[in-house]
């Protein structure tokens, strides 16, 4: 179910690599300029147990250990995004999971050429940000 909502929120998560190329800033300012609040942000390493929490419906596929060796290999940009149909309005800002195939304009179409190092990630749906929100920022709920 998807909400309409001004008070919707979402995890976004900028991940290692982005950090490490100094796009940090880029990535938060194409959500401002969209109208989008950032109602927290955190820098942090995600550890093992975090990992497995965090992709808990992937730890058993084939692409997670490399995935996790990724994401917990250096600092990332955590944030709490909020606006209006805020899930749907960022997964469109940073486009398909492969940054090869995402249009361009968007986040991963302009600065990615990955689909594992692929610069962000936002929650899917309210249910996995109410998740992801409350594994990262649990003092928010």
């Amino acid at each position: 179910m998807s909400s309409s909502s001004p008070d919707e929120r979402t995890l976004v998560l900028i991940k290692p690599d982005a950090v490490r190329r100094g796009l940090v800033g880029e990535i938060i300012s194409r959500f401002e300029r969209k109208g989008l609040r950032l109602d927290a942000m955190a820098t942090r390493t995600m550890d093992d147990a975090l990992a497995d929490e965090h992709y808990a419906e992937h730890v058993d596929k084939a692409f997670y250990p490399p995935l996790k060796a990724f994401m917990t290999g250096g600092p990332l940009v955590a944030l709490v995004l909020s606006g209006d149909d805020v899930i749907n309005v960022v997964r469109g800002l940073i486009g398909a999971t492969d940054g090869r195939k995402a249009a361009a304009g968007t986040i991963r179409g302009d600065l990615s050429l990955s689909n594992r190092e692929n610069l962000v990630h936002a929650s899917d749906s309210a249910d996995s940000a109410k998740r992801e929100l409350a594994l990262w920022f649990p003092e928010l709920d």
